[in-house]
Order: structure tokens, then sequence, then C-alpha cells
């Protein structure tokens, strides 16, 4: 992840930790807290006797304020990071204008192939590009790349690609 990205990460958890910071704790939530120290505990972040400090200072804990000593040091618990955001509707709009982009191959010159050939030639240009978009989402999370490589890669790749088929068949 980038560092703009995860700077933005870091501040919408800061933002929920001051919002939630007088509100009371739930049974679920100190559950889920107990759980979080416990996995520190298990990668090594803590020893037996800290774990047992901290698990002492949750059980006494009222508020979520309460929390951030009990967290500090450790990676921020899973309470304040904002929930995965679903796929957008944009992706399936990008896979049609794909596609549409694809339609003068399909539907032109009858000399050089058959129409079935170039219906294929059609639909694997839309999903490489559907494809393609997914590949370079995953990378630049799992990576830390730029989001705007994100955002205009893979048109820029169907665009130089379908411009120079054009040119090609011209």
């Amino acid at each position: 992840m980038g560092l703009a990205a995860a700077a933005g990460q870091e501040a919408r958890a800061a933002a929920a930790r001051r919002r939630l910071a007088q509100l009371r704790l739930t049974d679920e939530e100190r559950r889920v807290a107990t759980d979080e120290l416990a996995e520190q505990f298990a990668v090594g972040r803590l020893d037996e006797l800290e774990l047992h400090r901290r698990v002492d200072l949750l059980n006494d804990a009222v508020t979520h304020g309460d929390l951030q000593p009990i967290f500090a040091g450790l990676p921020t618990p899973s309470l304040y990071k904002p929930a995965a955001r679903k796929p957008g509707k944009w992706r399936w709009a990008a896979f049609a204008g794909a596609v549409w982009m694809a339609v003068p191959f399909v539907l032109g010159s009858m000399r050089s192939s058959g129409s079935g050939t170039r219906t294929l030639v059609g639909l694997l240009l839309g999903l490489g590009f559907f494809l393609l978009q997914r590949l370079i989402e995953s990378g630049t999370f799992a990576f830390g790349l730029n989001p705007v490589l994100l955002a205009w890669l893979p048109t820029a790749l169907l665009a130089a690609v379908s411009l120079g088929l054009l040119a090609r068949a011209r």
C-alpha cells in the first residue's frame, strides 16, 4: 500500500477512535478486543504477563477511550478499521465500454476474416480489459503502487492496443 493510502487509512482509524472515545464498550467489542490481544500474543508482540495485564485493563475498561492504553504500541484494532468497500458498479460500465470499443473489430472489413473470428476477438478484448483491471487493482493494493495507475493503466493499454490494431487494419 502506498504511503498516502496508508496515511489516509490511519487518519480514518484515528477519527473513528475519537468519535467513539466516549461511547461505552459492548460485550461484542470487548470480545473482539480480547481476540485482537490474543492475536498479538500469538504473533509474539506480547509476552504472557503483558497479555494478562492488558486483558485485565480491558475487563476494567468502560469506554472506547479506555482502550487506547491497552493497545499502545500495537497495530490498530479492527474495531476502528473501516469496513472493506465493495467493488463499484462502474466496473461493469467499464467492461461494457471495453466491449463497445471492440465493436469496430467485429464489424470491420469482411475481407480479412469471418464474423466469428471478429466476435471472438472483440469478446476477448473486453474480457482481457476487465481481467487486466482486476489484476492491476490487486497489484496496487498488494505492492503499494500508485492508485492513479489503477485508474488509467488498463484504459491506456486498451486504447494503445485498439489504435495499433486500427492502424494495422487500414
